[in-house]
């Protein structure tokens, strides 16, 4: 059984998904920070202020007395919330990370692609049957 589960294990295609795994998770960080680090400040200046999609929700429930109204302190309260300012966020988070990984495939593609295959010459006695036939014609 060990010696089974060693083969499927060390086939190429279990390897290679195994490291796209890795380098996907990688590569979900690297689209968050954008996103959290680079994209967002970027919008809050635009629209002159601090937008924090994180923090806009609507309230489903009553929240207790003394608790904050921000998302993780409702949702650590148990108070159900409406996040759709979550959602924005990692739908914007999706759309870079679909964006990046389309622009990754299409590389790899362009540069796996393989040149058309010049056609072969033509034999010199088909070249001189053809000069043969061409001169009978005329």
């Amino acid at each position: 059984m060990w010696k089974e589960f060693k083969e499927f294990a060390l086939k190429g295609n279990v390897l290679d998904l195994a490291i796209g795994v890795i380098i996907g998770a990688a590569m979900g960080k690297i689209i968050d920070s954008v996103v959290k680090d680079l994209i967002m400040p970027l919008i809050s200046a635009l629209f002159g202020g601090k937008v924090d999609f994180s923090n806009m929700f609507v309230l489903l429930g009553d929240a207790p007395a003394g608790v904050p109204h921000t998302y993780e302190a409702l949702t650590k309260a148990g108070v159900p919330v409406f996040a759709y300012g979550n959602f924005i966020t990692v739908f914007i988070n999706f759309l870079l990370l679909a964006f990046a990984v389309f622009v990754i495939i299409k590389a790899v593609n362009k540069l796996s692609k393989k040149e058309a295959e010049a056609p072969a010459e033509t034999p010199e006695d088909v070249v001189l049957l053809r000069e043969i036939r061409d001169s009978l014609k005329k």
